[in-house]
């Protein structure tokens, strides 16, 4: 029998593992290592986690389901550059507070989505890709952004953008997560050339 996921044993074990899914990658990070930073034996962590898939997939899940949240709210917004720029913030808050399922996706993505059990993360993505096309999509259809705008380009280059600067934020002297978004929203709606 497993521990409650609102433990907060439970939750400080997820924390732990997620450092070191983060640091050493998932499948490289074993039981014993996971036991060994929270002080217990290995057979202990069994208490709380089936397997170590288990604790991967509370980080997972957790995330998604956070990102999602902020991502289908701000695709209420009537207007596109408002929900662009919506999407933009919730990215970069939820981001930062989802570091170690963010680098556990971009570093193991291969083996999560070959597996059945992380079926949900191809789905959640998808719904994120959409959510994006959707807003820049009807941005340029009401002329609103350029005609010639690629929705699923642009999408990619700023996911990969809003996906970067996470690790920044831990370093010395670093952008706070407001300037990095106001400094992302600058570039995104008013370019880098000088206007006459």
């Amino acid at each position: 029998m497993t521990t409650p996921k609102n433990s907060g044993r439970r939750a400080h074990l997820v924390s732990l593992a997620g450092d070191l899914f983060a640091e050493k990658g998932f499948r490289a990070t074993t039981v014993r290592e996971i036991a060994d930073a929270a002080g217990i034996l290995s057979g202990s962590l069994y208490h709380h986690f089936d397997s170590k898939e288990s604790i991967g997939d509370e980080l997972l899940s957790a995330f998604l389901d956070d990102v999602l949240a902020g991502y289908r709210e701000a695709a209420t917004d009537t207007d596109p550059r408002a929900a662009i720029e919506r999407i933009v913030r919730s990215s970069t808050a939820t981001l930062s507070r989802h570091r170690a399922a963010l680098t556990m996706l971009q570093n193991d993505w291969a083996y999560f989505s070959a597996q059945p059990r992380f079926g949900y993360l191809r789905t959640a993505m998808k719904e994120i890709e959409q959510t994006w096309v959707d807003q820049l999509t009807r941005g340029r259809e009401t002329g609103l952004f350029r005609a010639d705008l690629d929705p699923r380009l642009t999408y990619r280059l700023l996911r990969d953008i809003l996906w970067i600067p996470t690790s920044w934020s831990q370093s010395k002297g670093a952008w706070t997560n407001d300037e990095i978004v106001d400094g992302l929203l600058r570039l995104l709606f008013d370019g880098i050339t000088a206007r006459p």
